[in-house]
């Protein structure tokens, strides 16, 4: 059976997951890439560097961002987003790090997992976890689709 999820569950998708793809165009040339973001129920804020995707975005602010969930081909959930792009800087950038950073802190590891014979440091580094600019989709429109077979 496939159909259209409610708005609940909508919601409860993009509010449990922290990895989407963030997709648009300029100069008619598409790019998708995926971010990790953060869903407040108004907004999805995200993080970048300097590079194609932010070049694209203030040329074209139209964005399209897509989150899903799979348990096998036959057993899937996916919600497209469709919004404006928005550089944030000053207070707004502020808060954007905040409810980003609340959400996927915890969530970031060391590749190193075990202590033999390294050196383990509980410090978080800013250089790899904070990108130069904070950014949020303004929403505009939201889908959601599933497919459920037994």
């Amino acid at each position: 059976m496939t159909g259209q999820l409610s708005n609940t569950q909508i919601n409860n998708i993009l509010s449990s997951q922290v990895v989407g793809r963030i997709a648009g165009s300029a100069e008619n040339k598409p790019y998708i890439v995926p971010v990790t973001y953060r869903f407040d129920g108004k907004y999805i804020y995200g993080q970048t560097n300097e590079g194609m995707k932010l070049d694209m975005f203030r040329k074209n602010p139209a964005v399209c961002f897509e989150v899903d969930t799979m348990t096998d081909m036959r057993n899937w959930q996916s919600v497209v987003v469709f919004g404006k792009f928005e550089e944030l800087a000053g207070e707004e950038a502020t808060v954007a790090e905040k409810v980003l950073f609340e959400r996927i802190f915890s969530l970031m590891t060391k590749s190193v997992i075990h202590s033999q014979g390294h050196e383990i440091s509980t410090e978080v580094c800013d250089k790899t976890r904070k990108k130069q600019l904070f950014y949020r989709i303004l929403i505009d429109n939201i889908t959601g689709r599933f497919e459920k077979q037994h």
